[in-house]
């Protein structure tokens, strides 16, 4: 499909994320299932295949307003490091003014002259992976720094001249309580977080955490548990001025600029916007066209360093997989399914196709519908899967 054709396909103009995914860690988490290695010797060969890719991968015309430099711990690059990345990445491709620069960063990384630095390159916002303030659930999910090293590094980062700075946090882990859960979320509101993430602990499938739930060693938290935890957090996050605009996420929320805070470039992946993905493992989405590179970092550097592309497969979307997709993500969001922009996507519209579950879910107070809009409640939300199931199966 020629670039022309792909840009049509996207059916906006909508400006794009561009995500580079730094697959290097100093030690693999035992939950974590994205692409990493511990050979950090090749941060060098990575680098260099890296801008590489930049300079061959298809611009497709698209204009770009974030970047985020996911992992992977891609606060293991020195800020020489990330300035030369995102000095190719200007070079490479087209930007709007004011661009969303993100880092995902490890607090065991972080000091006071690798934060100035990473400000100096053009960072403009960080996402710290804290996941917890307590030290018995970091021991359990073997993170690699301590507590104090999770408050030191949002205080570092503020003295640094950061405002914009996220973090992670996860609850469901076995044994956690409801006050241990809270105290995590007091701390992270206390130390001024802009953004906050929490994510269910989730037991991926391959990772190490779920082959000793399989072997019985670890026992989940129940699903009455998780659910309570997550309408503490939905309520306790509102009550301290933080708006929740996805499932798992929440942003600081101030009268007259609610959007300040919230991750642009994670938005993309919910509004359908397209994005591209660079990097071992990393995925580009444009127009009605998908596709992936390499989950190996020898075969990324292999085949970029004989000029192939690192790609392992593609995928044009057929009309039943985006009206699915459009569901899943719409109903993922606070703000709910674009009901106007389905009608002008799909036929026939959606209060006709889903009428029957749409009246189902409005009186059981699951969803709340108008012309514009169909969005989860709080109590829908923990029924998500299987609402978002319920629509499918009206496909």
């Amino acid at each position: 499909m020629s670039a022309q054709a792909l840009w049509s396909a996207a059916g906006s103009i909508e400006p794009a994320g561009l995500y580079i995914h730094v697959p290097f860690c100093l030690r693999k988490c035992a939950y974590c299932d994205f692409y990493s290695v511990t050979d950090l010797s090749l941060i060098g060969d990575y680098l260099g295949a890296l801008r590489l890719e930049m300079t061959r991968v298809p611009a497709l015309g698209l204009a770009f307003d974030s970047l985020y430099i996911g992992g992977g711990t891609p606060s293991l690059l020195s800020p020489a490091d990330v300035a030369a990345v995102l000095a190719a990445a200007r070079d490479a491709f087209s930007w709007q003014a004011g661009v969303e620069i993100t880092l995902e960063a490890n607090p065991a990384t972080l000091t006071t002259e690798r934060l100035a630095g990473y400000r100096q390159a053009g960072v403009n916002r960080l996402h710290i992976g804290v996941q917890s303030f307590q030290t018995p659930h970091l021991e359990w999910l073997g993170r690699l720094h301590s507590t104090a090293a999770a408050r030191q590094a949002l205080q570092l980062a503020m003295a640094a001249g950061f405002d914009n700075i996220g973090l992670d946090l996860i609850y469901g882990i076995p044994g956690q309580s409801s006050e241990s859960w809270g105290a995590d979320l007091e701390e992270a509101t206390a130390l001024g977080a802009a953004h906050i993430s929490c994510y269910m602990l989730s037991f991926e499938p391959g990772t190490p955490l779920d082959r000793r739930r399989r072997e019985g060693k670890i026992k989940p938290a129940s699903a009455e548990a998780v659910s309570r935890l997550y309408e503490f957090t939905v309520a306790f996050l509102a009550a301290n001025g933080y708006a929740q605009y996805e499932i798992s996420n929440f942003a600081r929320s101030e009268k007259g600029n609610d959007q300040r805070w919230r991750s642009r470039h994670n938005q993309k992946y919910w509004s359908g916007a397209p994005y591209i993905g660079l990097g071992p493992a990393a995925h580009s989405f444009v127009g009605r066209q998908r596709y992936w590179n390499h989950r190996s970092l020898r075969r990324y550097l292999g085949d970029l360093a004989v000029g192939r592309q690192p790609v392992a497969g593609r995928e044009t979307l057929s009309r039943l997989q985006r009206q699915i997709e459009a569901i899943y993500i719409g109903l993922r969001t606070t703000a709910g399914i674009d009901v106007v922009r389905y009608n002008q996507d799909f036929a026939p519209s959606f209060e006709k196709q889903f009428d029957a579950l749409l009246k189902r879910l409005v009186q059981a107070g699951l969803a709340a519908f108008t012309p514009q809009r169909c969005a989860l409640t709080r109590r829908g939300m923990l029924l998500l899967d299987s609402i978002a199931d319920q629509f499918v199966s009206c496909l």
